[in-house]
C-alpha cells in the first residue's frame, strides 16, 4: 500500500485502509442520493459526485457558476493562496435538474440573484447528510465521507481514459503528482491484465 504515497498525500491510511470509493460503490451511492435525499440535497449531492469538488466548494456555487447552455459549472478553488476558477463539465441531464429546481436563467438574469448561493446549510449539515446516504449504501471506514467521493472521482476518471492533465484542472490540484497519484490503484485493465496471466498458471 505505501507506493500510492506522494507529496503528503496517500489513497490508503497508515494501517491500509482505503480512502475513495470505487466504481461499483460510486454506482450505489448515487443511485441512493436520487432515491433517498429530499431533491435539494440530492442536487447538491450530485454536483459534488459529478465535479469531485469538495463540499466548502459546492456550497459556494451561486447561478452566476453555471454556463446552462454547455453543461459547464465553475467551481473557486478554495485551497490555494490565490484565487482560482476551475471549469469542469456536467452532464445535460443534472444541469436540467439544477436549472429546474432552482430556475437558474431567471435567477442568472437578475444582478440580485445572480450572485447569491444556492445552498445555505452550514458544511457540517452538507458533511453529515452525504456521509449518511454515503454509509447507508454501504460504505464502510475512511472513504465513507465527502472525501472519498472526491477521491472515487479522481480515481474513476483516469480509469476512464480521461487524460491526466485535464483531471488535475478538474480537480484543481496545483501540482501534476497530486493527480497522478490516482492512476496508481488497481483499474479494470489492470485486474483483466491479471486474470489473462492467472489463466496462463491454470
Amino acid at each position: 500500500m505505501s507506493r500510492i504515497t506522494q507529496d503528503n498525500f496517500s489513497l490508503y491510511s497508515p494501517q491500509g485502509d482505503r480512502k475513495y470509493i470505487n466504481q461499483h460503490e460510486r454506482q450505489r451511492v448515487l443511485k441512493l442520493m436520487e432515491e433517498r435525499l429530499e431533491r435539494e440535497r440530492a442536487l447538491f449531492a450530485l454536483l459534488l459526485a459529478w465535479t469531485g469538488g469538495r463540499i466548502s466548494e459546492i456550497l459556494d456555487v451561486r447561478p452566476s457558476s453555471f454556463q446552462l447552455d454547455r453543461s459547464i459549472v465553475a467551481l473557486r478553488t478554495l485551497k490555494r493562496r490565490r484565487p482560482h476558477v476551475r471549469e469542469i463539465p456536467i452532464s445535460p441531464e443534472l444541469m436540467r435538474a439544477l436549472d429546474q429546481q432552482f430556475d437558474l436563467r431567471a435567477l442568472q438574469s437578475n444582478p440580485e440573484t445572480a450572485n447569491e448561493r444556492l445552498w445555505r446549510w452550514s458544511r457540517i449539515t452538507a458533511w453529515r447528510f452525504v456521509k449518511g446516504v454515503m454509509m447507508d449504501a454501504g460504505i464502510i471506514g475512511r472513504a465513507a465521507c465527502p472525501r472519498g467521493l472526491r477521491h472515487g472521482f479522481g480515481v474513476g476518471t483516469l480509469q476512464a481514459n480521461v487524460p491526466l492533465n485535464l483531471v488535475q484542472r478538474w480537480m484543481g490540484h496545483a501540482r501534476l503528482t497530486t493527480t497522478a497519484i490516482y492512476a496508481d490503484v488497481s483499474g479494470d485493465e489492470e485486474v483483466n491484465f491479471a486474470a489473462m496471466f492467472w489463466r496462463t498458471l491454470r
